[in-house]
């Protein structure tokens, strides 16, 4: 198992409560979880609920070629736990969390320093 950020990575779902999320195959433009992370392999995942306010931003496993199992929340609506989503179509995608990042050129002006 493998910690994999791909890019362009963004499905659809309809799948509701706190569970292991089903993927419904790649959005127009973009690849599969499958085709981008690969199964049994780790990633950073969000998901948000079309035209409403739930989300959740996380560290997923995708355990089967379209089965997201959400390991760790990161942030979420439902503060930072997991989300009881409801029903309705979610955009599911892999992005880098704003406080998993680092500002590469802090890291250059310490080490020139």
């Amino acid at each position: 198992m493998s910690f994999v950020v791909a890019d362009r990575v963004k499905e659809t779902s309809t799948t509701v409560g706190t569970g292991d999320f089903t993927l419904d195959g790649a959005s127009a433009g973009f690849v599969s979880f499958n085709a981008g992370v690969g199964t049994s392999n780790r990633t950073y995942y969000v998901i948000s609920l079309q035209g409403g306010s739930e989300y959740e931003v996380g560290i997923g496993t995708l355990t089967a070629s379209t089965t997201l199992q959400r390991d760790e929340v990161i942030d979420s609506s439902n503060s930072n736990n997991l989300v009881n989503f409801s029903a309705g179509t979610k955009d599911v995608f892999v992005a880098q969390p704003a406080n998993k990042a680092h500002d590469a050129s802090v890291a250059v002006s310490i080490a020139l320093s």
